[in-house]
């Protein structure tokens, strides 16, 4: 023990002198957040003092690369990197992915890729992606990035050593950590290098050394920074460096030379579906695994359930067992519910193309382009299908034919939403902090309203609007439940409770006599439409936990079902919000719930699962 202590110390303070001794040496940057104020500035001196450094092999970059995730944004990012004169590999964090006009496409297209696998020296590196993509909620590596891992790994020598970069750390923050790591027992992992806390911070993931690197932005200091990592006498050792100025001494170092599988922690924690016991009138009749995200609710007509993926599937399943009945491969990412009417299903995606599809086969009727991709959903407005985009369009289309009815071209900002098609007018919000409604017959502008905020993250672009009595309801992620007088705009009344904090999960009672509310203390709230001012009816006693789900609240012959982002659905009494049952068939945020009878529901999850649930 004395002899590792002593060794330790040695590497620590003699490096960088010792650099004869060093078998390779990267950069690590992280959290480079280009749109924030000083980003631009903070990463072009990180790259001068890079390329300034020829001891510096190769360079990796561990997510949140800009601020937005907008396209600007990422091009803008990839032409600072390109100065690089070091190879780089990069993957997308939470920021790239959750609010991406492109459905997170842009990143892929620009960077090339959104994992990577890359040999040097004998040592093997791995990069996943990390979301959550486009909905709000913890953290999550998109199943279609468990899969590539799984791939990788597949033929992978046992005794070579590997090193696994990703953006979120490997705990529960990330819904489907146990996943990542489970994938890497039997191989000779060596260590688990993140970034998304902003500082260093020494970790342990079950056994597995964990490093969390700095931000590359100043902060508050004068400038900002990144890591030196060097493979030293068997020993992975991590120096700050203020770019330009110095290299700090060593802040940690990870031994690498054992030649034996590492030790994992014994019994770690896993998600627990234990409490699904407790209410054995629920039970699965049948459940699919995707190999990639579902980002969006189901459709059901002519007992057949439709849904997406982010491999790009339009599919069609049976409605009593879930077997395959057809499938449509577009070439993006999807993150829309899909929209039945009659015998044609219509589904906007990510690769710039609105297609409409027969409902019987899934053959192509007619397909539009738009602009850019679009990550909304369509509405319905008699035979048109109104669908707003990432272009600054909200556009209708003849559902029998494809022609273009109306074009609304000044929308700020992408939308992400399903637009409320109420009292012949369509409202939405997007990501410019504004709400619109729009004449649904010609697409004319009735009114905008804006929320006054400069942040962007603070836009009611996620909820699904809800309205009645003339009323348009919406919540929003600076904690506001908004009333609007449908005709006009005019603010009715507008609130936020501190110890009840809305965010973007809300829902309308079937009689219309209540707008639910989830709130991110994880209690749902049911308030009066009718009442003048705010007025709670009731709150349900049930604690769901931390929340922010964005999913819409179902209620269906007097339930009321909550969808979480830990993968279970709630069934709660529409009179008192008192627990008629859960079940939990996933760990990661649920989409929505879409009840098929008293005794059958349907309901998907982001990562990849769609299940049929009966209730006895």
């Amino acid at each position: 023990m004395r002899f590792l202590i002593s060794t330790f110390v040695f590497i620590v303070f003699c490096l960088p002198a010792m650099a004869q001794d060093t078998l390779f040496r990267f950069a690590m940057l992280s959290d480079t957040h280009i749109g924030n104020q000083t980003a631009q500035e903070d990463l072009e001196r990180s790259i001068r003092d890079i390329n300034a450094q020829p001891d510096v092999a190769f360079v990796m970059i561990s997510g949140d690369i800009t601020e937005f995730g907008s396209d600007e944004e990422l091009q803008l990012a990839k032409s600072l990197f390109d100065q690089l004169k070091k190879p780089w590999y990069i993957i997308p964090g939470n920021h790239d992915a959750k609010w991406s006009e492109s459905g997170c496409n842009t990143f892929h297209t620009v960077f090339g890729g959104e994992t990577f696998s890359v040999t040097y020296k004998g040592y093997r590196f791995l990069g996943t992606s990390c979301g959550p993509n486009m909905r709000m909620g913890p953290g999550q590596i998109p199943r279609e990035h468990i899969v590539w891992l799984q791939e990788q790994l597949k033929n992978q020598d046992k005794k070579q050593p590997l090193i696994f970069v990703n953006h979120y750390p490997m705990d529960d923050g990330l819904n489907n950590w146990y996943e990542v790591l489970d994938s890497f027992k039997g191989y000779n992992l060596k260590a688990i290098i993140c970034g998304h806390g902003h500082n260093n911070h020494k970790l342990n993931f079950e056994g597995i050394p964990g490093i969390m690197c700095r931000s590359n932005l100043r902060a508050k200091a004068s400038i900002g920074g990144y890591n030196l990592v060097s493979l030293v006498h068997d020993s992975l050792v991590f120096n700050e460096r203020r770019p330009e100025k110095e290299t700090l001494p060593a802040w940690h170092a990870v031994a690498l030379h054992t030649p034996e599988a590492p030790q994992w922690m014994a019994n770690p924690p896993r998600p627990d579906f234990s409490g699904n016991k407790a209410y054995p009138q629920v039970s699965v009749k049948w459940q699919l695994q995707e190999q990639g995200d579902i980002g969006s609710g189901v459709a059901i007509a002519d007992n057949k359930i439709i849904y997406t993926n982010t491999n790009g599937d339009i599919k069609a399943v049976d409605l009593r067992s879930g077997k395959l009945l057809w499938k449509y491969s577009a070439k993006g990412k999807i993150y829309a519910t899909p929209l039945v009417q009659g015998s044609n299903i219509v589904v906007p995606a990510t690769d710039g193309q609105v297609y409409c599809l027969d409902l019987r086969n899934g053959h192509v009727r007619w397909q539009q382009p738009t602009n850019k991709a679009t990550v909304a959903s369509a509405a319905l407005y008699h035979n048109t299908a109104i669908i707003a985009g990432s272009d600054g369009h909200c556009r209708a289309w003849d559902i029998n034919s494809g022609k273009l009815q109306w074009d609304f071209d000044s929308v700020r900002n992408f939308v992400e939403t399903k637009p409320l098609i109420y009292n012949d007018k369509v409202y939405f919000g997007s990501w410019g902090n504004d709400f619109y409604a729009l004449d649904a017959a010609t697409g004319k502008r009735v009114w905008t309203w804006n929320n006054g905020s400069a942040n962007r993250m603070f836009s009611p672009a996620a909820c699904w609007p809800v309205a009645v009595d003339n009323k348009v309801f919406i919540v929003a992620p600076d904690n506001y439940m908004t009333v609007m007088d449908a005709n006009s705009g005019q603010v009715l009344w507008r609130q936020r409770d501190t110890a009840n904090r809305v965010r973007e999960s809300m829902g309308l009672s079937v009689d219309s006599s209540k707008v639910y509310a989830k709130t991110m203390q994880g209690y749902i709230m049911g308030f009066s439409t009718h009442a003048s001012a705010k007025e709670l009816v009731w709150k349900s006693p049930v604690a769901l936990g931390y929340e922010i789900c964005p999913s819409p609240i179902v209620e269906y012959r007097n339930t009321v079902y909550v969808p979480t982002q830990s993968g279970i659905v709630y069934a709660l009494t529409a009179n008192d919000g008192a627990l008629r049952w859960h079940y939990k068939f996933s760990n990661c945020l649920v989409n929505t719930i879409q009840p098929v009878d008293e005794h059958t529901l349907i309901a998907s999850a982001a990562d990849g699962k769609l299940v049929c649930l009966t209730i006895k």
